[in-house]
């Protein structure tokens, strides 16, 4: 999963990032809200955990403004205020959960778990299947029909999306944003690369499916 962090404890944040790293997920840490609510905007993360109190501007106002413009992303609130209508103004403001500091990092790995069981646009699932092709994201490997090829992690970070999205017209800027992350410093050229490689890659397991160019605007994962 990609996890952002939006906390001003840089101390707390970067204990948080470490542990989420050591346990699979990219994690992009920021410490304003300001900077929060840009990088939410881009609607590039499976899960944000995101504090009441920043700089710039309240957790609050950023789930507000995230949940207007259409960002579905479960966010868990993590905050040190307990008090029973703290918790209650963030659920209705459109928090999934919420977590009082301090905390036990055991709790929020299970939070998150607890989160990816939920019915939402992505899977937690390592095995993904889609019609005759199995993508192991633990392992990184991708079997069809002829046999099985090993992938990059940016191969099979970018193959998840589509597979987990098929038969969607995916634009350019949200594929970039998804697998190499908001403002990364990639160039639009790597994207088409990346595509070139992942057809060869269908090809050599003797998949039927096929990754569809939609000239302008992005790409299709047609079933």
């Amino acid at each position: 999963m990609r996890i952002l962090m939006v906390e001003d404890d840089e101390e707390l944040s970067e204990a948080v990032h470490v542990s989420l790293s050591e346990n699979g997920h990219t994690v992009d840490v920021c410490h304003t809200g300001d900077d929060g609510l840009h990088f939410a905007r881009q609607n590039a993360y499976d899960c944000i955990l995101l504090d009441r109190m920043l700089p710039n501007m309240d957790g609050l106002t950023i789930l507000r403004e995230i949940r207007r413009a259409g960002v579905t992303a479960p966010v868990i609130l993590v905050t040190a205020m307990n008090g029973i209508g703290d918790r209650v103004d963030g659920l209705d403001t459109g928090a999934d959960d919420y977590l009082v500091k301090p905390f036990a990092m055991e709790e929020l790995l299970a939070r998150i778990r607890a989160l990816s069981r939920r019915p939402q646009q992505w899977e937690s699932v390592q095995a993904l299947v889609r019609g005759d092709l199995t993508l192991d994201t633990d392992i990184l490997t991708l079997t069809g029909p002829s046999g099985r090829v090993t992938l990059s992690k940016r191969e099979a970070q970018l193959l998840e999306f589509f597979l987990r999205n098929p038969s969607q017209i995916l634009p350019r800027s949200l594929l970039l944003s998804r697998v190499w992350g908001p403002d990364a410093p990639v160039e639009d050229g790597n994207l088409d690369n990346y595509i070139h490689f992942l057809r060869r890659r269908l090809r050599t397991v003797g998949s039927g499916l096929k990754i569809e160019t939609i000239r302008s605007v992005g790409y299709r994962f047609n079933l």
